[in-house]
């Protein structure tokens, strides 16, 4: 398994390293790559997606936790309940990507609005709650099916 780790490291180091490359070279050049470079990105690609799929196949059974002989106070936890508290966290994690979704455009438009028109600073900042809103609903929602689990 540990093959596995080195390739998806390998893999990694090599794409920051490219990205490096491409951001750091200079302004006014026009991008002009070397030929053997875009089967290079593509086999990295490719290694890193299939060292990802054999650590998952192949390292599987190490991910999971062993039993120690010794612990009398662990709190059995089973699949049900892991996935149950999972799906606990889901409606926080949505709602929260929906509302910085929603905040994004309404806060720059309102930002325009109130250059123009100082006094919509408050209807701005209404719409800006409502749409801040949507995360809140979110964590209420994982808070009632926290309590019911």
């Amino acid at each position: 398994m540990y093959w596995l780790v080195a390739l998806i490291s390998v893999a990694i180091v090599g794409l920051i390293l490219t990205g490096l490359a491409l951001e750091l070279r200079p302004a006014g050049r026009p991008l002009q790559l070397p030929r053997w470079t875009a089967p290079a990105m593509g086999t990295q690609l490719v290694v890193f997606v299939g060292a990802q799929l054999g650590l998952l196949l192949l390292g599987i059974n190490d991910a999971f936790a062993e039993e120690t002989a010794g612990a009398v106070d662990a709190i059995e936890i089973s699949t049900g309940m892991g996935l149950a508290i999972i799906g606990a966290g889901i409606p926080t994690g949505l709602s929260t990507i929906g509302a910085g979704i929603a905040v994004g455009p309404i806060g720059a438009a309102s930002l325009a609005a109130i250059t123009e028109k100082p006094e919509n600073l408050g209807r701005t900042l209404i719409y800006l709650g409502l749409a801040e809103g949507i995360a809140i609903y979110g964590l209420v929602i994982s808070i009632l099916l926290l309590n019911r689990i």
